[in-house]
């Protein structure tokens, strides 16, 4: 019913920048809170960073005033601007979003997308 597509992943390097997209279609009546997660080999699932749908956002101490969540409502879109990228970094990155669908506005359900690699070299 509901789908997340994440693009902008790929290879950098270290100091460099790159821009994720995570576009959620699909049968939508709201969206919650959407947010970024990521995981590197051999690591747990993190989270990066969220942000609510009346733009209040959070941020992994990690990756505080280097990576900037936003949102566009109208396009069901969430997007992490990520600067000055470092090694440690590396990891896949997953776009999660918490949605009411037009089957069930009582009750939203948690969606995440397929994952995209990020790999910053030193």
């Amino acid at each position: 019913q509901v789908q997340l597509v994440e693009s902008g992943g790929g290879l950098v390097q270290a100091g460099g920048s790159l821009r994720l997209s995570c576009a959620a279609s699909g049968r939508i009546f709201s969206i919650n809170a959407m947010g970024w997660y990521r995981q590197a080999p051999g690591k747990q699932r993190e989270l990066v960073a969220t942000i609510t749908s009346g733009g209040s956002t959070n941020y992994a101490d990690s990756v505080k005033g280097r990576f900037t969540i936003s949102r566009d409502n109208a396009k069901n879109t969430v997007y992490l601007q990520m600067n000055s990228l470092k090694p440690e970094d590396t990891a896949v990155y997953y776009c999660n979003s918490n949605i009411f669908t037009i089957a069930d506005v009582i009750k939203s359900v948690d969606y995440w997308g397929q994952g995209t690699q990020v790999t910053v070299s030193s």
